[in-house]
This record gives structure tokens, sequence and C-alpha cells, in this order.
């Protein structure tokens, strides 16, 4: 399969059920993110809100990525205009919003990813980038699950990715006695999204989860974390040396 090179071929194929599997990157660094879209992802993600990743680096980062002929997404700082807008105008094909909130909050975040008169987004970008980058909501408060049905009902949704660590936190069912229903909930949410046929994934560090969730029917499927892949070898290969 041909590797993805725009925003439009990543929408067009989660609109035809069809999955799209990426890696997400905390690492910063335009070595590490020519190295993990060497790998021939279908997108890489840059994590502005949790990750190294900074935003004076954001435009060379994404070059490496598309350099590739990989889409290059970002999850921003927060969901605010600013945080949103700075992503697209340096050059993000897509945005992952995380703390979205409710109804009209989720609303609130498509507009600024429109450019008017449908959305309140700035005339202004940098590098690159898309005139309709893809706007992915981050799933992961009570309120946005209480109000989910809404949310599924509002145009302008590129798909639903549930945070499944801060959701849990929301709910207050974050201890390892919670797992299996916070898995039951979890399943709910990817049920419920492909009844109103919008795209979902779940956030997930491994291939093993990320199969998991695939056949569960997730089309926005996240293989692996690069701290963690990194991690993971390490200790590995530490413990063959040690033996």
């Amino acid at each position: 399969m041909p590797p993805i090179d725009s925003a439009s071929s990543v929408r067009d194929r989660l609109q035809r059920g069809d999955p799209v599997v990426g890696v997400w990157s905390g690492l910063g660094g335009v070595e590490a993110a020519e190295l993990l879209a060497s790998c021939d992802p279908d997108y890489v993600v840059a994590d502005l809100q949790h990750g190294a990743v900074g935003e004076g680096e954001l435009p060379g980062w994404l070059a490496a990525v598309r350099a590739c002929g990989v889409a290059g997404f970002a999850r921003v700082r927060s969901s605010s205009f600013p945080d949103i807008g700075r992503a697209l105008d340096l050059g993000a094909e897509a945005v992952f919003v995380p703390n979205v909130r409710g109804v009209d909050h989720a609303a609130e975040v498509v507009s600024y990813c429109r450019y008017g008169p449908v959305g309140k987004r700035s005339i202004g970008r940098l590098l690159g980038g898309s005139d309709s980058p893809l706007c992915f909501l981050v799933l992961e408060t009570a309120q946005a699950l209480e109000q989910l049905d809404g949310i599924l009902s509002l145009e302008g949704i590129d798909g639903l990715y549930v945070g499944p660590r801060d959701l849990a936190l929301s709910l207050g069912k974050a201890g390892s006695d919670q797992e299996e229903e916070m898995s039951r909930i979890i399943k709910s949410i990817v049920d419920r999204c492909l009844a109103s046929r919008m795209p979902v994934g779940v956030h997930t560090n491994d291939g093993t989860r990320a199969a998991y969730y695939r056949r569960a029917g997730a089309t926005i499927v996240n293989a692996a974390m690069d701290r963690a892949v990194l991690r993971t070898a390490l200790l590995h290969d530490l413990e063959i040396a040690r033996t």
C-alpha cells in the first residue's frame, strides 16, 4: 500500500472505514522523526502536550516526516484557539485536541480548525500544512462521555480518540480493580462511534493492544510510542547482555 501523503488521503481512508496505522512521538528531534517516518507508518504524531517536541522544532520535525511521504500530525498542548492554530500554522496536517469537555466545547474546537465563514481559524499559515486539516477530539473527560451522543452528531469532526488513562481518572476508575469496567466503557465508546460512522481510536503504547482495538473496529490505530519502544528494547538488550 502506498504511503499516506496528505491530510485528505487520510480523511478519505477513514471515511471509507479503512484503518490508518501510525506512531506517536514524545522524544522530539528531527533524527527521531525521520527514523519513525522511515518505518512507513501512515502518520506520525508529535506530542506537544506531554512530549519533548517543542513548538520551535515543529516545522523541521514535520518536514522530516513529510520527506518520507508520511503525514505529520500533532497533539496540541491544549484545546485553546492559539495552541490549535499555532500547530496548524507550523505545518501540522491534523491535530489531536485534548480535554474536550462536551458538545459546545467540541463545536468550538472544530471551528478553530476551519477557516471562515464556517470556522474561526485565522489566516497566516507559515509552512506546509493543509487548508482543511483533520480534527481529532481526544475523549478523556467524564463530561465528554456523558455528552457523547451530541458530540457524535456534530459536523467537522474527523474522529474521536479515546485517552484511556485520563478518562479513567475523570471517571474515578483509575485503580487496577477498575480495569474490567474501563474495558467495558471503552468498548461501548468504540461501538457507539461505529454505529454513528465516526472514525474512532484508542491510545495505546504497543502493537498488541493496537491490534486488539483494531479488531474491535478502531480505524485510528496507534501502533507504538517511541519512548515505550526504546525502553522495552533497552530493557530487553540489557537483560540479554547481563545473562
